[in-house]
């Protein structure tokens, strides 16, 4: 994590510049980073799309994903409505799956997005929020009513590719997610599959068969 924050920061690329790949164009991708992450972290996710004809888009407003879910998943949302994309993938990694989960539930968001892959996502939340005073943190907490509310509501999981780690320190109770098509790679850690050619493999198969 600490490396792409680095790399990001030293090597700022416009997000604009991944709106427009050459050739053939093919399903929009939208990136949700996790919490104090933005956009960059997920860079190497959104030059493999780009490279293959995917318009990869950022929401600015998210920042570094430190709001409530439900307020980011609005801010997302209002992207889409505002850029009228559809059939849209939305592809996510840890909070981020959460507000991706929460913005399909949502009138707008739920008719423009396809499927979402979500990557080391606290669907069930992690007993280590507790520990933590922050705000942003402690929304993670297994008791959360709104995080419990996200989980009991399995209309959209049949629509989500949750994709996690065999070890994932910051989720111990892990990611799977009931109803949705759940994936485990070998890699261990919770960024660490940001960068693994597995993950990629799972892209390119739900992002074929959200455009079939």
């Amino acid at each position: 994590m600490a490396y792409w924050q680095v790399h990001g920061f030293v090597f700022r690329r416009d997000p604009s510049a991944y709106l427009h790949p050459e050739g053939e164009v093919r399903a929009p991708v939208v990136l949700i980073p996790g919490v104090f992450e933005n956009w960059q972290f997920m860079r190497p996710l959104a030059d493999y799309l780009y490279e293959r004809g995917h318009p990869v888009h950022t929401v600015a407003p998210l920042g570094y994903n430190r709001g409530a879910i439900e307020e980011m998943a609005v801010l997302v949302e209002r992207y889409l409505v505002e850029r009228n994309l559809t059939g849209v993938l939305v592809l996510a990694h840890s909070k981020g799956g959460l507000i991706g989960k929460h913005l399909m539930t949502l009138p707008d968001g739920g008719s423009r997005v396809e499927r979402m892959i979500a990557v080391n996502t606290p669907f069930s939340g992690s007993v280590y929020a507790n520990l933590f005073p922050l705000a942003s943190i402690r929304a993670f907490a297994p008791r959360d009513p709104f995080l419990q509310k996200l989980l009991l509501n399995v209309d959209v999981n049949a629509r989500i590719t949750s994709v996690y780690s065999s070890f994932d320190p910051h989720i111990p109770a892990g990611s799977h997610l009931a109803g949705a098509r759940n994936i485990q790679l070998e890699t261990m850690g919770h960024f660490r599959p940001i960068g693994d050619s597995r993950l990629l493999e799972v892209v390119e198969q739900d992002l074929g068969a959200a455009e079939r």
